[in-house]
């Protein structure tokens, strides 16, 4: 270990000292929401708790505990006497779901999402997380819905999708999983080093807080929290090596993901994921096209300035008031050779690209991509794969 970590060390960014007075890098003191007896009370504690400890990032702070807040959507009109549970990723929030929640809801399925511990407050927050609380908090969520409905799903966005399937794969009784971006694979070879860097590196890199907005995402993770994503990830291969899952599974991936091996992830789809409903979707630069489970998208599109699909863009409509086309919010830090001009000029809201993290393919300044403008197909493969069509022709 003491061979590693002098190895790594000097591959790491020394943070400053900002980190520790500002309070996004203070520990806030918040308890985990553990004792409740219904997912109302579970909402309730947990919007005490954001008011009590989070550090609020604009004027609007209602919006905020919006965005970070847990949610339950009941079905209008017909039942169909379904429950999905949703689960963010590391470092985002409740938000991720706002349009598929709604989508999923028009299907008849009564809606809900959780607030994974250590998010929704500020970063240092994660500093002490540990992946089995989220392990715990899946569980109990489940074992709530499951008394409200006949059949519950799960899905999951990025490191949610990792405990949703890891959940699933001990509970015959989960009928389904929706899985977009799951971080079963990292990109990042040595992810594995970093339970053992979190122990004398709390925070890896430096970012500058003081012009943070984006209220739906942590802006940084402390190394803890990419240990914890770890361990998620390989609680999910060591199962999946084993153990073929045979309910029906819709997922999502694309080829420029920034973070996630998803050729690799790709290749479990395709050899442990066996029901014959399963679908997935993969965002690339091949031609469009359809073979066998799989959709192919060219996600390059020069009338819309994208040069390619990244790991969030898949999950918010093009009509999304945050972060679609006209949204209010643009992610400018898009990568590691723009420069402080381009970033400016992006923030002043000059003509962009849009792409994955490190994406961008011409001489355009490229911004995040933050919304799929194929969101609409997206759900019309996933309503194919668990038969909701006649579900939503009853609504």
């Amino acid at each position: 270990m003491r061979t590693l970590l002098a190895l790594l060390l000097p591959l790491m960014t020394v943070a400053c000292a900002s980190k520790d007075v500002h309070p996004l890098y203070t520990p806030s003191g918040i308890e985990p929401v553990t004792s409740y007896d219904s997912f109302d009370d579970y909402v309730t504690q947990t919007k005490q708790q954001l008011l009590d400890n989070r550090y609020f990032l604009t004027d609007n702070t209602n919006a905020e505990l919006l965005a970070n807040m847990p949610s339950e959507l009941k079905p209008n009109g017909n039942k169909n006497n379904k429950g999905v549970l949703l689960i963010h990723g590391l470092g985002d929030s409740p938000y991720s779901f706002v349009d598929i929640a709604q989508s999923l809801r028009a299907q008849g399925f009564l809606v809900r999402t959780v607030l994974l511990t250590g998010h929704g407050s500020r970063p240092a927050d994660m500093l002490d997380v540990d992946y089995k609380q989220w392990n715990q908090l899946v569980e109990k969520q489940v074992a709530l819905l499951a008394q409200e409905v006949d059949e519950v799903y799960l899905g999951g966005f990025s490191t949610g999708g990792n405990l949703a399937y890891s959940y699933a794969a001990q509970d015959e009784d989960i009928a389904g999983l929706m899985l977009f971006s799951p971080g079963f694979v990292s990109n990042e070879p040595l992810a594995f080093a970093t339970p053992w860097i979190s122990w004398i590196k709390p925070w890896l890199i430096d970012v500058e807080p003081s012009n943070v907005t984006n209220y739906t995402r942590y802006f940084m993770v402390p190394t803890n929290g990419f240990a914890q994503y770890y361990n998620t990830s390989k609680q999910v291969t060591d199962t999946l090596e084993s153990q073929p899952y045979d309910k029906p599974v819709f997922m999502v991936l694309t080829q420029h993901d920034s973070v996630l091996d998803t050729r690799a992830i790709k290749q479990l789809f395709d050899s442990q994921f066996t029901n014959p409903n399963n679908k997935l979707i993969w965002f690339g630069d091949q031609l469009s096209s359809v073979e066998g489970k799989t959709r192919y998208i060219n996600s390059y599109s020069k009338k819309l300035r994208i040069s390619n699909m990244s790991h969030m863009g898949i999950l918010y409509s093009p009509q999304n008031p945050y972060y679609g086309i006209n949204g209010s919010e643009r992610i400018c830090r898009n990568g590691s050779d723009m420069t402080a001009d381009d970033i400016k000029r992006c923030n002043a809201g000059e003509e962009v690209w849009y792409s994955a993290w490190d994406g961008k393919a011409n001489k355009h300044i490229h911004a995040r991509l933050t919304f799929n403008p194929w969101y609409d197909l997206m759900m019309d493969d996933l309503k194919a794969t668990f038969k909701l069509s006649e579900s939503a022709q009853a609504q």
